[in-house]
């Protein structure tokens, strides 16, 4: 995916977003003016992952203070509380979505001026949002590329790229700044049942920037990994614990065993605002669970017999204890522990 495709911008007066939903087979963007649509965006997934919807939530505070931006100073207050709301309740595992909300409440709460004059600065401040996302994730990758050794075979599960951010990636952006600097890698995608992202997203972010990339579902990692396929593993999250804990797209947990088995390292490619340090370990993190729809089908095929019944949790956790490192914009935090991610955060 090239630089100049964005995941999410600001088009002269409104926000747009790729719709996540219909790529690989389609590429449009959807426009958006208010925070409940915004929301709406967030929750039918079309965006997705941490950091992404952390930007488009900002967005959506900021849109919402320009809709209200003729208003009353009441007016205005009571409005933004409402759009601080419907933003919040949008998805409950992603902290990057309560980060940005958190940000953009206090950057209104310091500004002083015109209801008009605020609502710009919200502006600013999402489009500050989205341009430290960037550089993080370009931060994140150069650290992360040292780990990888030239002719590397790298599996990755769901979708870190380019489209779970504002641009570059984490668990992608690791890959992409690798090849960046003359190393020969290969990518293992799996194609991260129920909703695919794997399969429509990393591997159409990888065909686009030729970055060798290798398809397989879920259930073939283990076969890979016992004939020596696989070198390492890098993955995103949506929430990482205070102790290491990370909550990632469903199945991760999965592959984090298999490479523990097999002696292979499992790297968390993270930006410090998707660590949570007010939780103290994965068992608190909210799991989502998803519309049934998403298991029993895709999109018009329905293939599970009528009547069954589904489970559907979008996310598991990975203990610390399985992940070898994680990937920050500060440096690689090796084997982590409370005390190692608490120092991130000192300086």
């Amino acid at each position: 995916m090239s630089e100049n495709i964005e995941t999410l911008r600001w088009n002269q007066d409104h926000f747009e977003m790729i719709d996540q939903r219909i790529l690989p087979a389609d590429f449009k963007y959807i426009s958006y003016t208010s925070a409940s649509s915004v929301a709406d965006g967030i929750r039918s997934m079309v965006v997705r992952g941490a950091p992404a919807i952390g930007c488009a939530a900002a967005y959506g505070v900021a849109l919402e203070a320009l809709n209200l931006q003729d208003s009353s100073d009441d007016e205005f207050a009571k409005g933004m509380e409402d759009a601080f709301e419907v933003l919040a309740q949008s998805r409950p595992t992603a902290v990057n979505l309560f980060w940005a909300i958190d940000r953009m409440r206090t950057k209104m709460n310091e500004s002083q001026g015109t209801v008009k004059e605020i609502a710009n600065i919200l502006l600013d401040e999402a489009h500050k949002v989205k341009r430290e996302d960037i550089e993080i994730n370009r931060t994140m990758g150069s650290h992360g590329a040292v780990l990888l050794n030239d002719g590397a075979r790298v599996l990755t599960h769901c979708n870190a790229g380019a489209l779970a951010t504002a641009g570059h990636g984490t668990a992608l952006g690791v890959f992409r700044s690798a090849v960046e600097a003359g190393k020969k890698i290969s990518v293992i995608a799996d194609e991260t049942r129920p909703f695919l992202q794997g399969a429509r997203l990393t591997a159409w972010e990888m065909v686009q920037e030729n970055i060798p990339v290798t398809l397989i579902s879920d259930n073939m990692s283990g076969h890979l990994m016992s004939q020596g396929e696989v070198d390492a593993v890098v993955v995103g999250t949506d929430r990482v614990a205070g102790n290491g804990d990370v909550a990632n797209k469903i199945g991760t947990y999965m592959v984090a065993v298999l490479a523990k088995r097999h002696n292979i390292p499992f790297y968390v490619a993270c930006p410090l605002s998707t660590i949570d340090r007010s939780i103290t370990s994965g068992k608190d993190i909210p799991i989502e669970e998803r519309p049934v729809e998403e298991v029993t089908g895709y999109r018009d095929c329905q293939w599970a017999a009528e009547g069954v019944n589904v489970r559907n949790p979008a996310f598991d956790v990975t203990p610390a204890e399985l992940v070898t490192g994680l990937i920050t914009e500060k440096g690689v935090v090796l084997n982590p522990t409370t005390e190692k991610i608490n120092e991130l955060f000192k300086s």
